[in-house]
Order: structure tokens, then sequence, then C-alpha cells
């Protein structure tokens, strides 16, 4: 029998569906000549610290840096079932075939190889490699697997990945946890990405802005600008002086602009697009995507290709027929689209044939609005150009200069295609309009009817949206990086990966979202303050990203690239021995201490959940949601937490009886067992 492995339940059942397997059994559906089972994503990982050591559950100096020399690994409790189901099967004997169906790509890549590791299994393996969920697509991959070990060299990319966060995000966090005595959370990644964010952040703050002048004079059919008066005595001058004057034309530049067709989504550009017209997060577009993906809707999202590969043409012109029947595909322009040397593991995201086949008021909005995005965006791309024909005419009275610029549109293009989607949308982004200057030539002179002053400032830079900071993340280190070196990609992160780590940012309380905008906290200006360059440098983590890249296709070697980050580790412990008292203060006055420790009298601060005692040693924690508190319809505040721990009792109003179904006051207080917190009511005459 052939074992099949998923990613997920939802991709198992689709698989099944397409090779007849109908019968269901605990953790798997048999049939066929066929076993189809799943992984729940991450089933097993890198092991925690204490795994090696039972030393480090407590966080101290003297044990950094931790530098496994045997890495071990673990299976994930709370997934443990399903684990324990796929070890059977793997090493069942009726099994003599393995196939890896997991996500084609390097985290679906570790997914599965770190199961068949911790399951002790050393059969031979097939992987299935697809792009699309599509029947069609599983049954031609299903024809087509490849050999396991073609695909080595991506898994070797993948566990070095890990292993890099690992060391840098474990021991870089202790170390400056520890030093500043509260928890610091710094990561390969989120730590560069986060100083993006800050340093915007100093921009604006530091930025003085600057009051300028313009002039505009009306003339019989349009309206002509100065250049910028930063004086605003002259710029009245030059208002006094050209009123009822003759403006004569000097010049006169008219040139023809093509502009192309917009490339087709790669996850990025569709994650940046979506947060521009919807406001949905990194994260919220990634969830569609996947969704969409598993239910056939559209093509693999994970992806950092804008273009297809010229096997697709065939489909792609039954899906274009599909969409508009009256289309000439003589005029679709496949060359904007198709360029397989731009196509590795995967190819740009675009709808599928069999999504045509669906009705779209079955899909939840957020999933209906992202596959409306998708399907613009290829009518778009396979469009003509837009043709304008831009003017600028130049005119002077007494030598002081204005002008005035016109645009014509020649021909639509794919902005047709794309204007018609933004009304459809009613978005505020504003479609682009012609500005009509009259036949003009050179000397031709025209009176000034009328004259204004207008006031402006020059602007501060933007705070990040997750459009642009998506767009810095995937630049950063592409302007600084070594232009001799031959690079295949620069970046933060991948973009599979920079929505999680703009959602890790926001959950350890680094960033804010206030609106679209992502705003740095004290703390986190305070952490980039104090972190050392080489990890928040997004150049050096962009080459690692790089040399990632590079041994996924063999360019480089993982054990290098390990030790050298164990190395830089070795150094930053050493570098960071010490520090001294004016740098432990940068924290100190982030947060409220609500009182002291019943067990150790160190502050207790609030948390996102809890309310928790800033000594690590001590396990002291107030949790906001305990169970004493939701049975009876109350939270615990932090007013009742500093009366507790100054007291230990506070008056609490409207407790809820679930057995009487009414409310009642009382007096709350704790006991401390020295492991667990047990709440008392005491009622009063």
């Amino acid at each position: 029998m052939k074992l099949v492995i998923a990613e997920k339940p939802s991709v198992a059942m689709s698989i099944a569906e397409v090779l007849g397997c109908k019968e269901r059994k605990d953790g798997c559906i048999e049939g066929n000549g066929y076993i189809i089972s799943w992984c729940i994503g991450h089933l097993a990982g890198v092991a925690n610290p204490e795994s090696y050591n039972t030393l480090y559950s407590k966080w101290k100096y003297e044990d950094l840096p931790i530098l496994p020399e045997k890495w071990k690994f673990q299976v994930f409790k709370n997934t443990k079932k399903q684990f324990n189901i796929l070890k059977k099967l793997m090493n069942k004997k009726e099994v003599d075939e393995i196939i890896c169906a997991t996500d084609s790509g390097r985290e679906g890549e570790l997914i599965f190889r770190l199961v068949y590791r911790e399951a002790g299994c050393t059969k031979s393996f097939k992987r299935l490699w697809i792009s699309s969920m599509e029947k069609s697509a599983i049954t031609k991959g299903f024809n087509n697997l490849k050999n396991g070990n073609e695909f080595d060299n991506l898994y070797k990319s993948a566990l070095a990945r890990a292993k890099a966060d690992w060391i840098v995000g474990i021991n870089a966090t202790r170390l400056f946890s520890v030093l500043y005595n509260q928890t610091l959370s710094v990561g390969r990644v989120q730590t560069p990405t986060l100083s993006l964010i800050v340093e915007r952040q100093s921009d604006i703050n530091n930025f003085k802005k600057e009051k300028f002048f313009n002039i505009d004079i009306q003339l019989e059919d349009f309206i002509a600008t100065s250049n910028r008066i930063l004086d605003e005595n002259k710029a009245i001058d030059v208002l006094n002086n050209v009123t009822g004057k003759q403006v004569i034309v000097v010049d006169i530049k008219r040139n023809t602009k093509k502009i192309k067709p917009p490339l087709l989504f790669d996850l990025t550009s569709l994650q940046r697009e979506a947060n521009m017209l919807f406001g949905f997060s990194a994260k919220q577009t990634l969830d569609y995507s996947q969704s969409l993906y598993e239910k056939k809707w559209i093509t693999y999202p994970r992806t950092d290709s804008r273009y297809l590969t010229e096997e697709m043409k065939d489909g792609l012109i039954e899906l274009i027929e599909s969409l508009d029947e009256n289309i000439d595909i003589n005029n679709i322009n496949f060359d904007r689209v198709i360029n397989d040397k731009k196509v590795n593991d995967h190819h740009a995201i675009i709808i599928t044939l069999e999504s045509r086949k669906f009705k779209k008021e079955e899909l939840p909005k957020g999933e209906s609005t992202i596959y409306n995005l998708i399907e613009s965006k290829l009518l778009q791309a396979l469009s003509k150009n837009r043709v304008e024909e831009h003017t600028e005419v130049i005119l002077k009275v007494d030598n002081i200069e204005f002008k005035s610029k016109g645009k014509v549109i020649l021909e639509g293009g794919f902005k047709e295609i794309e204007n018609k989607y933004l009304k459809k949308i009613k978005t505020s982004k504003k479609t682009e309009k012609e500005i009509i200057l009259p036949e003009l030539y050179k000397n031709q002179s025209f009176k000034i009817l009328d004259s204004k002053k207008k006031e402006g400032f020059t602007q501060p830079p933007k705070h990040y949206t997750e459009d642009t900071l998506l767009s810095a993340m995937e630049r950063a280190g592409n302007e600084d990086i070594d232009k001799g070196l031959e690079v295949e990609k620069i970046g933060l992160g991948t973009p599979a990966t920079r929505a999680g780590i703009i959602e890790k940012l926001i959950s350890v309380g680094y960033i804010e979202r206030k609106g679209k905008q992502l705003l740095p906290t004290d703390k986190a200006v305070s952490l980039v303050t104090i972190i050392p360059d080489e990890l928040k440098s997004p150049i050096l983590t962009a080459e690692w990203e790089n040399s990632l890249t590079n041994i996924s296709l063999g360019k480089e070697d993982d054990k290098k690239f390990i030790r050298e980050i164990e190395s830089m580790m070795k150094n930053l412990v050493k570098m960071y021995s010490q520090i001294s008292e004016e740098s432990k203060v940068k924290f100190k006055n982030n947060k409220e201490s609500l009182g002291k420790c019943p067990r150790c009298k160190s502050d207790v601060f609030e948390g996102k959940k809890n309310y928790y005692c800033s000594n690590r040693d001590c396990r002291f924690s107030l949790f906001k949601e305990d169970r004493f508190f939701v049975n009876k319809r109350k939270k615990l505040t932090k007013d009742m937490v500093k009366a507790l721990l100054d007291e230990n009792i506070v008056e609490v109003k409207r407790f809820y009886s679930e057995k009487s179904g009414k409310y009642y006051d009382a007096f709350l207080y704790f006991e401390d067992t020295g492991k667990y917190i047990n709440y008392k009511l005491r009622f009063d005459d």
C-alpha cells in the first residue's frame, strides 16, 4: 500500500477524492491501494533548552550561550495523537511506499521530514510537488512524483532556518532579558523588522517641518504654478508683481508614455494590495488565500514568483476564455506573464479553471474579496499597455517661472480594467483622470486673470502600514548589499513568514495597530536602543536569508551557516557580560508596578493575560481570566490586583451565581500555597 501524508486534513480530503479513497478510519482514509493521512501543521520541532539540561529552565547569564552539540527534537503534546497515528502507519509492514504531500515549499518539507525523523522511518519516499489543488493538478502530480532525495537541500535549508532562529531567539532573548530583568523577545528576523519601524518613528519625531509657498496664476483655460518659494515676503512680492501681467510660453515638452500592465501577484504583492485597498492584515490575506487554495479556487499562495511557465499557456487561454467568451486571444499579452526563468518552486498566484464552476456567493466575504482581487489582476496583467501623452509647459513673466502639466489618455489599456474594478469595490483610491491643456505653442502669451498665494508644509515620512512594511522587508539589504555578490534573494523573511513576524511583534507588545498604521511602543524603542547592530541590521539578516536560499539550491553549506551564527552568539554573550546602571533604567519606567510580590517582594506588573512577578525565578502570577472569575462573569482588574497585593482583600460588586442565576457582592482574597493561588470569598453581614 501507498501512504500519502498531507499537511492538514482538508488537503488530505481533496487528495483522497482524486485517488478514490472513501473508507474513513481514525486519523486516515483508505481505499484503492492508498492510505491518506495528515499532519496538523507542525507535529514536531526543535526541542526546548530544558531537554538538554534541566538547569536551563531558569534563565541565567552563566549558562549562555546555549549551543547544542547534537540537536534534539520533540513531538508537540497537543498533536501527539496524530503523530502516533502517522508513526504507526509509516512503520506498517503493508506500507511499501510513502508519498510526502505536504505544501510544496520549505516549511512543508520541514513538517514532513521531522515527522519522518521522529517516527524512526527509514523507508524511501516520493514527493508530490504541485501548485494547485485542482483535480487535474493533483492527478498530474501523482503521475509525475519526484524522488524524495531531490529535496534534501530544501530540507537542509528549512532545518538550518529553524536552528538559526532557535540559536538567536533563545540566546539573545535570555541574554537581554537577564541583563534588564524583564522579558525582551529578540529574533533573527523580528528584531531587524522592529528596527525598521522604530527608525521610521525616530525620523518622524525628529522631522522639522518647513513652510513653503507657491503662486498659482489663472490663465484663460488652465492654471500654472510657480516653483516652491521658502521666503513668504518673496512670495508676496511675486504675487504683487505678476498680477494683471502677460505670461509667455518659453518651452513645451511633450512625450508619449507607455505604461506596462502590472505583474501577477506573488504573496507579498497580494498582501500589500489587500492592505492598501481593504485594510487586511498580512496574516488575514494569507489565511484567506490559504483557504481559497485548499478549496481549489486559487493556485498555491506562498510563492515569490510573479510569472507563469510556458507549459501553462494552453490552460491560461482556456481560463481567460471562461472569464470572457468574447475576448480576442490574439490580443492577449502573454509575454508579460510567461517567463520560465523567473519561476522556481511555484508560479504566480492566479485563479483556477475549476473555480469557474463554483458559485462566488458561497465564499465568505474576506475570501471572496481576495478572489476577486486576484481575478482582476490576472485580467490586467494580460491586457495592453496604457498609452498617455504628457505635456509640460513652462511659462515666464519678469523672469519668474511657472509650470503647468497636462495628460491625455491615448489608449486606456489595462487601466480600464483596473478602474472598473476600483469603481466596483468603491475604494478611496482615486482613479487617474485626464488633465487637458489647450493647444499651445512657443512665445504664445496669456494674460494673468487672477493669482493666489498658497501655503504648504514639507511632510514627515509616513508611519509604516503593513503594505509599506512588507515592501521594506522585501527590499531590506538591497541598497547596501555588496554589488559584487551573486545573490538569489535579499530581504527580511520570506513571503510565507512575513505575516507571522508582524503578528509576533504585536503579540509581544512591541508594535500596535492604529488604523492601518503600525506604531512602535516605548518598550520597542528602548529595545532597539540597546540591541547591537548585528542583531538589528537588515543587511546581515537579508544576507542570512540569501544563504538559506543558496543552501536550498545546493550552493552553500548548511553546517558552515550554523557555525557562523553560533560564533556570533558567543561573541555577543562575551561582549554583554554586564551593563551600566544607566542602561538598566531604560525599561524601568515603561510599566507601572501594581505592588510587591507576596513570595519574593519583587514588583508585580501587568501582562497581556496575567499579572506577573518581575523576578524570573519566581513563578507568582494572577491570571485575568482565571476560571474562578470566568464562572462568576468577572475579570481580574488592575485595581483589584493592587488591593490584593496591598491588603489581600478587596470588595467586589456583582459576582454571578450559576446556581441561583443572581448577582451578589463579596470580599475577595487569596491563599498562596507557594505553587498555586486559591481564591476565596468572604461575606460580611
